[in-house]
């Protein structure tokens, strides 16, 4: 992933500096704005490959710049802000925000948050039809999902669910998303969470400790993306 461009967009500069040195020693490029004028500017003219969001901008709310971007490109954007409200946090992710993580954050979480968003991006250009993550393995195109090896049979409704989730590996899904997409009008939170533990019993080790399907309390669901087993 090295070479890409990154935006950050951060009113404080001791933020944007950090950010700056530890990306650029990654091998990223950084341009950086500290307004939603500056960043909607440098998102037309600079074509970054990734966005670093703060909401708390001095000119507009960042979910304002959110809103317009989706408007125009499908550049990932992850949210970086002090703001831990679940309701800040849902309102950005169901405007289209990649990911959202809250100040202070280590630098090794950030930068594989970073990588998870551009490697979503790349399978949608791409649209990979096989999905490894550890001892998990999903195959969109032929209809199987297989664990250790071994071949796990799901639902309908549970395939589904599945599929959705891969296909955004790496994002955070709210609930409002997953309901939105699969049931319509129809559906409820509980009924959703039900569904989610059925396919935990069956590609999960553990069930009660999820490696593969991760909660993000009170928002929803984020299917994580790991090595693979040697």
């Amino acid at each position: 992933m090295t070479g890409q461009c990154v935006l950050i967009v951060d009113d404080e500069p001791p933020i944007r500096r950090l950010l700056r040195t530890s990306l650029n020693a990654q091998g990223y490029r950084t341009v950086e704005a500290a307004t939603a004028a500056e960043a909607l500017a440098s998102i037309a003219r600079d074509r970054p490959d990734v966005v670093i969001l703060d909401l708390g901008l001095p000119d507009r709310d960042g979910l304002d710049v959110i809103r317009e971007v989706r408007g125009a490109s499908a550049v990932p954007i992850v949210v970086l802000t002090s703001r831990e409200a679940e309701r800040a946090k849902v309102a950005a992710l169901d405007l289209g925000a990649d990911d959202y993580v809250t100040k202070p954050v280590g630098m090794d979480e950030l930068m594989a948050r970073l990588r998870a968003a551009l490697r979503h991006r790349l399978a949608q250009e791409g649209a990979v039809p096989l999905f490894r993550s550890g001892d998990l393995e999903v195959d969109l195109v032929r209809r199987y999902v297989r664990v250790r090896g071994e071949e796990v049979k799901l639902s309908p409704r549970e395939w589904d669910i599945l599929v959705l989730l891969v296909a955004h590996a790496g994002r955070v899904l709210t609930h409002r998303f997953i309901l939105g997409r699969l049931w319509g009008a129809g559906g409820d939170v509980q009924q959703l969470r039900v569904y989610v533990r059925q396919i935990r019993q069956k590609i999960e080790a553990d069930p009660e400790r999820p490696t593969h399907i991760l909660t993000e309390t009170g928002v929803g669901y984020r299917l994580a993306e790991q090595e693979m087993p040697p």
